[in-house]
């Protein structure tokens, strides 16, 4: 018989409906039953394509004995961590302050008042490697709820003293100014430190590719002309490229590599991550003029398209890691891996040697039993582009017949916000109204479905059927970043206006009196601390990402409101700038636009004339760091970087301004190039 998931949206929740482990999810009504019952919880927090997830359900949550030792003595209760962030991490934080690591399935024991008391991630069926079992953990905790309760309460109720005492509001520098070209210079210097010079990226295994801090290289190069700055974000792009991590058929990128090398991903696909590496690999181009980048940039943009679009028009959160080897066992990276002799099957013998070859496939194997992962080493000019090309079109289309990965479908407002933003700007640069047109589309989604009328945010839907969860500042942030892109790409002045509104919410719902923000909303859900992290995790951190919005908004308004808030967050980034660069990129990227001004580019002309698309593609290529554009017909007062600009000379004109004060305008694109240059 269906548990309690069984009425909820998530897929990953609907993934346990059928255990017999009797869920609950996420709400008062599991912690009263713990309360009535006085048994503690087991909050067991995970997401769809987490590989480990699915391990531990299928050895202990498919597992009888061990679903009625939990039901009999516990109340357990199941979060999808892309619905509730919130949740994940504030219970992430205390198993990182109790273990020093964390992960994913999370595994933390609560009090019925939510105070948690023991922690783990995946705990196996038997012993292991000096890990306990899941029922050994079980019968501990079991025993300690039952003999020495005081003890239990006692723990909680520290760890919970301790995450409160946790917070930044009120503990940060009078000194609130953004940070300047000295702390940003030291930025610099420490990600020099802990660049990886042989394979590109930054630390060790595991890799995970480092979008955020690209930008702030990128945009750093750009108003410096740091040549090492550039350096590492050209050998970190063609060794992502080129590598395992990279699905060299049909483009895409893994959630991260396992190695150093980026050879051997976790094979699991993350909207988020595709997003942003889409808009960086389009940036890189922009700076460079890379082919390998432009390749890379619309190949991204075509599988999210392809791949992630959901039937209303936003975009699903991800692609498993598992999938049917076909012999009804699912494996990791059964979709995606090849063997020599999969390769003569599909290819032949003479083609297969040269893919085999090509794309480092040997019989050793760089993955599981003797399979490989495709890699494609720079063979520019060593190799027949055009036998490279049929290879994997003929690959491609093979693997269509391969059992295809399950896909979470819930659309996530964050994530979709990012998604916009990457396909509107990769549309502009390579003409591609395609990809402008599905970048609208989700944004029209965001609006029709997750906006409410007093503009607040759901977080998530599912067949175009909001979900139950607020939005946190992420989805705020990234889904008014989204919108201004949306903007600057179309010239439609409505998408500011929607920013507007969302910027409007961080301001009256997440932001402290010290400028400081909050990840969830004053009138959120009270949980046993109110989250808040400046730190970039796998995205942007909510708060420097409303940092960067705000930004952005106050330069295509001149709202000093806006620009205050901006610099006032962005406080915390000259803290840490030279402490933990890697960790700060967003923010990082964010001040090198504050103190470029940012640049506001007003174009205005008629729609559709030749001089004014030229002006407006040369104001959308200027690589000055987070410039802004505003785009519009004479007259146009949509959005206040427009007002009185007239037409010079009766033809379309190009102003540069910042903080609204403007140089004389150019109906030149290339003088208008020049003048965006960083």
């Amino acid at each position: 018989m269906p548990n309690r998931l069984a009425h909820e949206t998530s897929p990953y929740l609907l993934q346990h409906a059928d255990n017999p482990v009797d869920w609950w999810p996420w709400s008062a009504a599991a912690f009263e039953e713990a309360r009535r019952r006085g048994v503690p919880v087991l909050l067991s927090v995970g997401y769809s394509s987490c590989h480990w997830c699915h391990v531990m359900a299928h050895e202990s949550f498919e597992d009888a004995a061990t679903a009625e030792l939990l039901n009999e003595h516990f109340v357990a209760v199941k979060v999808d961590r892309e619905e509730r962030p919130d949740v994940d991490a504030v219970y992430m934080e205390a198993v990182q302050a109790a273990t020093g690591q964390g992960g994913w399935p999370m595994t933390v024991f609560l009090t019925p008042d939510a105070e948690p008391f023991y922690f783990g991630t995946y705990f196996p069926p038997e012993p292991r490697h000096g890990m306990p079992s899941f029922g050994q953990i079980l019968d501990g905790v079991r025993n300690a709820w039952a003999d020495r309760r005081d003890e239990v309460g006692e723990v909680a109720g520290r760890i919970v003293a301790d995450l409160a005492g946790r917070s930044l509001t009120g503990a940060l520098p009078a000194d609130r100014r953004p940070p300047g070209p000295e702390e940003l210079h030291g930025a610099l210097m420490g990600l020099t430190r802990e660049f990886d010079a042989v394979h590109g990226g930054f630390g060790g295994a595991p890799k995970f590719p480092p979008s955020m801090v690209l930008e702030f290289l990128l945009r750093h190069y750009a108003r410096t002309g740091s040549a090492g700055a550039l350096e590492m974000v050209q050998a970190t792009g063609a060794a992502m490229a080129r590598g395992g991590i990279y699905d060299q058929l049909g483009g895409g990128f893994a959630r991260y590599a396992v190695d150093a090398t980026w050879t051997v991903p976790h094979f699991e696909k993350m909207l988020y991550d595709n997003a942003l590496l889409c808009r960086t690999y389009a940036h890189m181009w922009r700076a460079t003029g890379s082919d390998l980048a432009r390749r890379i940039a619309v190949e991204t943009a075509d599988f999210m398209v392809r791949e992630l679009r959901t039937d209303q028009g936003g975009f699903a959160s991800a692609l498993d890691a598992d999938s049917d080897d076909g012999t009804g066992k699912h494996v990791e990276g059964a979709y995606y891996v090849w063997t020599p002799g999969q390769l003569r099957a599909v290819l032949g013998d003479e083609d297969a040697e040269f893919a085999a070859t090509c794309f480092g496939v040997t019989e050793e194997g760089t993955f599981e039993e003797g399979a490989s992962v495709l890699q494609l080493p720079d063979t520019e000019g060593l190799v027949d582009a055009e036998r490279v090309a049929s290879v994997k079109r003929r690959l491609l289309a093979a693997r269509e017949e391969r059992p295809r990965p399950g896909r979470d479908d819930k659309v996530v407002a964050s994530w979709n916000g990012l998604a916009i933003a990457a396909l509107a700007e990769t549309g502009a640069y390579f003409d591609r109204p395609d990809l402008i047109q599905a970048a609208t589309d989700a944004a029209d989604l965001l609006v029709r479905v997750h906006m409410d009328w007093h503009a607040r945010l759901h977080r998530t839907s599912r067949d175009g059927t909001p979900g139950a969860n607020s939005g946190v500042l992420e989805d705020y942030a990234d889904v008014a970043e989204g919108f201004l892109t949306l903007a600057s790409v179309t010239g439609e002045g409505v998408w500011v206006e929607f920013a507007g509104f969302f910027l409007d919410t961080v301001l009256l719902q997440f932001t402290a009196e010290d400028g400081s923000l909050y990840d969830t909303a004053a009138d959120a859900e009270a949980l046993i601390r109110r989250p808040q992290d400046p730190t970039d995790n796998a995205t942007p951190s909510g708060w420097t990402a409303a940092a960067g919005a705000l930004l952005s908004y106050a330069a295509l308004t001149g709202s000093g409101l806006h620009r205050d808030a901006a610099e006032r967050a962005l406080g915390i980034v000259t803290a840490l700038a030279g402490r933990a660069p890697r960790f700060i990129g967003w923010g990082l990227a964010v001040a090198e636009a504050a103190l470029d001004g940012p640049r506001e580019v007003a174009v205005v002309g008629p729609q559709g004339d030749p001089a004014t698309v030229a002006l407006h593609r040369a104001a959308l290529l200027g690589t000055a760091p987070g410039a802004v554009v505003a785009l519009g017909a004479p007259g146009a007062d949509e959005v206040p970087l427009l007002q009185d600009r007239p037409l010079v000379d009766g033809q379309p004109a190009a102003y540069v301004c910042r903080h609204f004060t403007c140089e004389r305008p150019t109906t030149d694109p290339e003088e208008l190039t020049e003048r965006l240059r960083g």
